[in-house]
C-alpha cells in the first residue's frame, strides 16, 4: 500500500479556533487520514501549533506572560480541544521546537549558497512612542484595495490581498495606536523569489491540473502577477533567530525569520519531533527527503493559506536545491460563514472549537461540518441547518435505526443476535445496494470529495431505514418469527456495517456501535464488497447490547437557547 503524509495548514497559538478554521484543514485531513489507514496504507498525519509572529507577541503582552510561557499554555490548551474532537495526529508538535529551528536555519543556509537570499536596506516603519520598527503585523490601518480598516501590514483579513505595512492608508501602532510613525532604514533578508519565477511556474503547471480549481486558480493567480522579492526576516523578540555564522551583523541586531518563512518548514520540523521521540523506529526523513516516488503528500488548508503552499513554500524548497518532498495535492476549501458573516478569531464572531464541545460532543460537529464542507463555494453555518441536520441524519436516519433495531430484537428475542431463515430476496438486493452505496462512499473518499462522500455515507444509513420499512419486521412477527428473526439479523449486520465505514466522520460514535457486540474477534478494519452484499459478520448467537441513544434531538428550545448564546446573524 502507498505512503501517505498528510498536513493540516498550522493553527495559530493565540487563541482558541472557530468552526470555520476546524472545516478549513484540521477536520478533514483527520477524515482522509482515518479513511486511508483503514484502507490499510501508511499514514502519517502531521500538524503543530504556529507560533512565531507579532500576534504572539501582542497576546503574551496582553496577558501579561513571557511569550515563551505563553505558547506553551496556549498549545496545550489547543491540543485538548482537538482532542476533545478525536482528531487523530500521529504528532502534533510546536514550529519553537529546537528541530524546526535546526532545520529553518538549514534551508536559509542552503538559499544563500545559491543565491536566493539577499542582504538589503529597506525603509521601515519605526514607532518612536514603542522605542522600535514595527514588524508588518504591528501596523495596522485601511487597506488601500478595498478599504477595510483593520488591515494588518502584511495581509488584509478582508479581501487577503498581501501589503507591505508602508502601503496602509492612516497607519498606526498595534502596540500604542500611536499614529505618530516614522520611516527610518534597517536591514533585512529578503528571498529572491523573482528569480524562481520560472521554476515554479513550471512545478505548477505539473501539479494544477490534479488539485481542485479553487486551489489551482489561486496559485495561477498569483504567478500572473509575478513572484517579487520578500523580507524574510523581522525585528521581534519571539522566532528563529538568523544565524550568527552566516548573517553575524543581523543576528548581533537580533533578527527573526518571518513567520510565514519558517512555519511551513515546521512540517518537516514536526515530523522530526515525532521521530526524535523515537528514533530507533522512526525515520523522518524518509518522508521528506527523496521521497517523491515513495510518498504521496497531501495539504488541508483554508482559500487564504493557499498562496503561501503553492508558491512561496515550493519556492523555498525549489531554491534549497536538495531533493525535499513537495506537496502532490492541495485540498483547498472556501469560507465556512456564520449566517453570511465571516468568522473571526480576532473579532469574536462565530462559534469556536471549545465552546462547540461544551455544548454537544464531538461527532454532532464531525458530521455537520463536514457534510457542509466549504468545498466548492462558501457555506454558511447556521443554527436552523445544524439543528435540522443533527434530528434528520444523525438522531433519525442513523440513531433511531439503531436504537429501534437492538431495543425490538432484545424485546423479543433476547440479548443475542436470533438466527432466523436464510437470506431471501428482500437481502439479497439490500446487499447488491449496500456495495454500490459503499462503492461510491469509497470513491468519493477517494477524490477527498467530502460533501458527496457525506451524502454517499448517508445513503447507506437511509438503505437500512427503508429495508427495515419494507420488512416491517414489528409486524413480521405477528406470523414469521423465523422472518423477522432474520430481518433483525441482517439489520444489526448493517448496524456493524454502519460502525465499521462510518468511523472517519464519527468515531466516537463509530466504537459505541462495534462494541454493541461482543464479536470474539472483531478485526475489520474494512467492509468488502463481498462482505457487504452477504451482511454476515455479525453472526446468530452473538451477544449484544443496546447503547445509549446515540444522538439526542435537538428541540426549539435548545435552538432557542444556541441562537441566545451565540446570537444569529451578525449583521
Amino acid at each position: 500500500m502507498a505512503r501517505h503524509l498528510i498536513t493540516s495548514a498550522l493553527p495559530y497559538i493565540n487563541g482558541i479556533k472557530h468552526l470555520g478554521n476546524m472545516v478549513g484543514s484540521m477536520l478533514p485531513a483527520d477524515v482522509y487520514s482515518r479513511y486511508l489507514r483503514q484502507r490499510g496504507h501508511d499514514v502519517l498525519y502531521i500538524c503543530a501549533t504556529d507560533e512565531h509572529g507579532t500576534p504572539a507577541e501582542l497576546a503574551a503582552k496582553e496577558q501579561g506572560l513571557p511569550v515563551a510561557e505563553f505558547c506553551a499554555q496556549a498549545h496545550d490548551a489547543q491540543k485538548a480541544v482537538y482532542d476533545g474532537f478525536a482528531l487523530a495526529f500521529d504528532y502534533f508538535g510546536r514550529s519553537s521546537s529546537p528541530e524546526n529551528r535546526e532545520i529553518t536555519q538549514h534551508f536559509a543556509r542552503k538559499l544563500n549558497e545559491n543565491g536566493f537570499i539577499e542582504e538589503r536596506a529597506i525603509r521601515q516603519v519605526y514607532s518612536p512612542a514603542d522605542g522600535r520598527f514595527l514588524p508588518d503585523r504591528y501596523v495596522e490601518g485601511t487597506c488601500p484595495h478595498c478599504g477595510y480598516d483593520k488591515a494588518r501590514g502584511d495581509q488584509c483579513e478582508n479581501c487577503t490581498r498581501v501589503l507591505d505595512p508602508t502601503d496602509l492608508i492612516n497607519p498606526r501602532s498595534a502596540i500604542s495606536g500611536s499614529t505618530d510613525l516614522e520611516v527610518r532604514e534597517t536591514k533585512h533578508l529578503f528571498l529572491l523569489q523573482s528569480k524562481l519565477q520560472h521554476e515554479v511556474e513550471q512545478w505548477v503547471a505539473r501539479h494544477e491540473a490534479d488539485w481542485p480549481q479553487l486551489a489551482s486558480s489561486i496559485a495561477r493567480k498569483w504567478l500572473t502577477e509575478g513572484l517579487h522579492d520578500r523580507a524574510i526576516t523581522r525585528d521581534l523578540d519571539w522566532g528563529v533567530p538568523v544565524p550568527a555564522d552566516t548573517w553575524p551583523e543581523l543576528a548581533a541586531e537580533g533578527k527573526v525569520f518571518y513567520v510565514w518563512f519558517d512555519a511551513p518548514i515546521e512540517y518537516i520540523g514536526a515530523t522530526k519531533e515525532w521521530a526524535d521521540q523515537d528514533p530507533e523506529n522512526r525515520d523522518w526523513k524518509s518522508w521528506w527527503y527523496e521521497a517523491d516516488d515513495t510518498v504521496r503528500y497531501t495539504e488541508f488548508m483554508a482559500k487564504d493559506n493557499v498562496p503561501f503552499h503553492t508558491v512561496m513554500f515550493p519556492a523555498t524548497e525549489l531554491g534549497v536545491r536538495e531533493p525535499w518532498k513537495k506537496v502532490d495535492f492541495v485540498k483547498a476549501f472556501n469560507w465556512l460563514t456564520y449566517y453570511g458573516g465571516k468568522f473571526s478569531t480576532s473579532q469574536k464572531r462565530g462559534v469556536f472549537t471549545d465552546q462547540a464541545l461544551d455544548i454537544l460532543p464531538a461527532d454532532y460537529w464531525r458530521y455537520f461540518l463536514i457534510a457542509n464542507a466549504p468545498e466548492s463555494d462558501d457555506s454558511s453555518f447556521t443554527w436552523e441547518h445544524f439543528t435540522a441536520t443533527v434530528n434528520k441524519d444523525l438522531a433519525d436516519t442513523l440513531g433511531n435505526f439503531v436504537n429501534r433495531v437492538l431495543s425490538f430484537s432484545k424485546k423479543r428475542f433476547g440479548e443475542e443476535v436470533p438466527a432466523g431463515g436464510e437470506p431471501g430476496e428482500a437481502e439479497a438486493r439490500l446487499g447488491e445496494q449496500i456495495a454500490e452505496l459503499l462503492a461510491e462512499y469509497e470513491s468519493q473518499m477517494e477524490a477527498l470529495q467530502f460533501r458527496k462522500a457525506a451524502a454517499a455515507l448517508r445513503a447507506l444509513w437511509s438503505a437500512g431505514n427503508s429495508y427495515l420499512e419494507e420488512k416491517a419486521p414489528w409486524l413480521e412477527i405477528k406470523t414469521d418469527k423465523e422472518g423477522a428473526a432474520l430481518t433483525l439479523r441482517t439489520a444489526m449486520n448493517l448496524i456493524h456495517l454502519y460502525a465499521v465505514v462510518s468511523e472517519p466522520f464519527i468515531p466516537v460514535t463509530a466504537k459505541t456501535m462495534r462494541e454493541a457486540f461482543s464479536l470474539a474477534d472483531d478485526t475489520a478494519v474494512w467492509v468488502s464488497q463481498d462482505e457487504a452484499k452477504a451482511l454476515t459478520s455479525v453472526p446468530a448467537g452473538t451477544p449484544f447490547t443496546v447503547p445509549p441513544v446515540l444522538f439526542a434531538k435537538l428541540t426549539d428550545e435548545d435552538l432557542a437557547t444556541y441562537k441566545d448564546r451565540f446570537g444569529g446573524d451578525p449583521a
